[in-house]
């Protein structure tokens, strides 16, 4: 099994290109199976989920194809051969279960086994469950699957979720372009990524507006139609690698960063003493005036502070000047990366779901272990800082999220090398 390692080197300098975002395209491309015409997806990441959601698309018979080194991924869903998302592809990623909204609204009937992925909490289906029931759909659970069916057609309906769920947003929304009728939304989700996914579905002759905001409204229409899409900048790898001169020094160009993806981040690095700039290319990055000073932070769905970037600040508090909260209000079970990080020296109280940090002056190497995709990175960031050698193990957690890691920071001077298993 693959390790990581990582020898601090001081600080960092230089430019990091931003890959697409993988939570945009594994939702874009659940989006071919409503259509019978090609949709192409350009700025794609290469990464294993984009491989598992290819190889689940295609067993449901849809012809799905990698161009330009993988950047470019071109589907055609014109002859589906099976409604069933099988347990052995789905249980690797939650967001699997994203074909179940529209195979529904195409052919009126999806089994999907209950999603995997990682160990960060227990992440039910009742909201998209309950979402599709208001849009009259017949769902009920057997044998780990999910057997929905609505033969006589999805339906526009009102509904406002209890919780705003990314993905349930994501399948509603999905489902109800091809219901007759109009169906408003409430309390749904306002990630970049559903903007994403509704200007692709507009693209494609979906009657959409309100994304972004609280309400969404879709009119649905008879059919949807072919399109190409631009994956959206992945906010999440773009903050990750904010974070790097952060808490080793130097300054970093983000190429392809948008303030407007990461604005709750950029606050909290602004208050703990690191400058956030736009340039015509994207965003840099460098602290003010050496060590950085403790903020407290509360993870919430966006526009607030993002679940998936809490492992990495977490890291970046390990060394600041203070005591600094860590609250999470997303997922329980998130704080894995804890313990590894008291490994290197970090000072980390857990109680329940939240954590206290108090910072040290300097972290030290030691081996550690990756337990989920946004721990991964949040140890490599800690061994750039820290003195010494660092052993990340089991990271085929980070091939899920982020592409040329390795590449990607020895571009600005960090000493990182991937050491293959045997």
């Amino acid at each position: 099994m693959d390790s990581i390692l990582v020898t601090g080197n001081g600080p960092l300098n230089g430019q990091i290109p931003i890959a697409g975002a993988k939570n945009a395209c594994l939702t874009l491309m659940p989006a071919t199976l409503l259509s019978e015409e090609p949709l192409t997806l350009t700025n794609a990441p290469r990464l294993s989920d984009i491989k598992t959601m290819t190889a689940l698309l295609q067993s449901l018979g849809a012809e799905v194809s990698a161009l330009q080194d993988g950047q470019v991924i071109a589907m055609s869903s014109h002859s589906l051969t099976s409604h069933v998302a099988d347990y052995d592809i789905v249980r690797k990623m939650r967001a699997s279960n994203l074909v179940l909204g529209p195979l529904l609204a195409r052919f009126g009937q999806a089994v999907v086994s209950l999603p995997g992925g990682c160990a960060i909490g227990a992440r039910p289906m009742d909201l998209h469950v309950e979402g599709l029931e208001a849009l009259g759909a017949e769902i009920e659970l057997k044998d780990g699957y999910l057997h929905a069916k609505a033969l006589g057609g999805l339906k526009g309906a009102v509904h406002e979720m209890r919780f705003a769920s990314v993905g349930a947003t994501e399948n509603i929304v999905m489902a109800a372009t091809l219901a007759k009728g109009t169906t408003v939304l409430k309390n749904a989700a306002r990630e970049p990524e559903i903007v994403d996914l509704v200007e692709c579905l507009r693209k494609m002759g979906a009657q959409i507006s309100g994304e972004g905001s609280p309400t969404i409204e879709i009119q649905g229409v008879d059919r949807l139609h072919g399109a190409t899409h631009q994956v959206v900048t992945d906010r999440i790898e773009l903050g990750t690698y904010m974070l790097a001169p952060a808490m080793c020094g130097g300054e970093v160009e983000l190429l392809g960063g948008r303030m407007s993806l990461v604005e709750a981040f950029a606050a909290k690095l602004d208050a703990a003493g690191v400058s956030v700039s736009e340039t015509q290319s994207g965003l840099k990055v460098s602290r003010k005036n050496g060590r950085v000073s403790a903020v407290d932070v509360v993870t919430e769905p966006f526009p607030g502070f993002p679940t998936d970037l809490q492992a990495q600040m977490m890291a970046l508090m390990c060394t600041a000047d203070g005591v600094s909260v860590l609250e999470e209000r997303i997922f329980e079970n998130r704080f894995m990366h804890a313990p590894e990080l008291v490994r290197m020296g970090a000072n980390i109280e857990v109680h329940g779901g939240t954590a206290t940090v108090t910072g040290v002056e300097r972290l030290k190497g030691a081996p550690v272990m990756a337990t989920d995709l946004r721990a991964s990175v949040s140890l490599i960031l800690a061994g750039l800082a820290a003195e010494g050698e660092t052993t990340v193990s089991r990271v085929y957690h980070l091939d899920r999220g982020y592409e040329h890691v390795v590449r990607k920071l020895e571009g600005v001077g960090a000493k990182i090398e991937r050491i293959k298993g045997q």
